[in-house]
């Protein structure tokens, strides 16, 4: 039992530490070849837990064998447009300009009643509101409707508008996150103070604070079920 407990650690820290190394962008593709690298690593990191005679030793080789496949084969893919395409495939344009790509369709056995599901499920009832649907490498499916169906921005009405700041989680279940304070250009010494108008003079009082697109502080206490205290302006 404890062997088994052992080896499933050490396979575990070895197949967190290959995934790291590999990146987050790798993990986000999802194109066949990560699909396969992923269902790889997840066979050769079953093997020797469930079978006490295979090597750990092997199983962990073989892992870091395929993550630095992985990573030379995407570097590879970066200078090489030619061999990107042949590794990970290229997009495919099911609707160019309002008609329907019959050819495409086919080779990547799409009905219509195929597309008309995804499209409806983008937003678009009607393969008349498309303009282009282009079925990405990983398997999703972009949708750019006709001129007439797409939303007005503030652009398109000419009104002028201000740029907005990301949110950012100041303090959750009581932890301050200082990184994320500076990021929100606040000192601690003012959050505390405005905090403190709120009734709440300590942080393991507040289950949810951050400030929002238009930075302005928004608090949740532990005392009050999760209710929204207040929301202050951004002054600094």
């Amino acid at each position: 039992m404890v062997i088994i407990i052992i080896r499933t650690s050490i396979l575990y820290f070895t197949v967190l530490f290959a995934l790291r190394v590999m990146g987050k962008g790798e993990l986000s593709k999802m194109d066949p070849f990560q699909m396969v690298i992923l269902f790889m690593i997840s066979e050769l990191a079953s093997l020797p837990i469930a079978e006490p005679d295979v090597s750990l030793i092997h199983g962990a080789c073989a892992i870091i064998t395929l993550m630095f496949l992985q990573i030379l084969l995407s570097i590879v893919t970066l200078k090489s447009s030619s061999i990107k395409n042949v590794v990970n495939g290229t997009p495919s344009i099911l609707i160019e300009k309002g008609s329907l790509n019959d050819k495409v369709m086919k080779q990547l056995r799409i009905s219509v009643d195929d597309l008309s599901q995804q499209l409806r499920l983008k937003g678009y009832p009607s393969i008349a509101d498309v303009d282009y649907a282009i079925m990405e490498i990983n398997g999703d499916l972009t949708v750019i409707p006709v001129a007439q169906k797409q939303p007005l921005t503030p652009s398109d009405m000419k009104i002028n508008t201000k740029s907005s700041y990301l949110p950012v989680v100041l303090i959750a279940d009581g932890i301050l996150y200082r990184d994320n304070l500076r990021h929100a250009g606040l000192s601690e010494t003012s959050l505390k103070e405005r905090l403190l108008k709120l009734g709440v003079p300590r942080y393991d009082q507040i289950f949810m604070a951050f400030t929002d697109e238009k930075r302005t502080l928004m608090v949740y206490s532990k005392n009050d079920r999760g209710r929204l205290l207040s929301a202050k302006g951004g002054d600094r």
